[in-house]
């Protein structure tokens, strides 16, 4: 099944940290249920509609890591394999 987001939305693939004690041992991410903020950008919708009937320039590209609001997305579960979907105004950086 293919994701493919409208308007100004993204997909998203999250991406949980690892966390080490100070001893070195591995905290599954289990541990802590934490949303993550950083993901992958998996797809881009193509904008936003404008009010003159052009689209808003999409900020991210597929293939990206980017930071965003904790609470912002909405998660959806595709051939048990999480996604998130995000508006463009709740992305926050591009990590490079």
């Amino acid at each position: 099944m293919k994701l493919t987001p409208i308007s100004d939305h993204i997909v998203v693939k999250p991406i949980t940290a690892e966390e080490k004690s100070v001893s070195g041992i591995i905290i599954p991410d289990t541990v802590n249920k934490e949303r993550p903020e950083r993901g992958e950008v998996i797809a881009v919708g193509p904008g936003r509609e404008l009010e003159n009937g052009s689209r808003s320039k999409m900020e991210v590209q597929p293939g990206q890591t980017v930071l965003f609001k904790k609470y912002a997305p909405d998660e959806v579960k595709i051939n048990n394999e999480e996604f998130l979907l995000i508006r463009m105004e709740d992305v926050m950086a591009v990590v490079e």
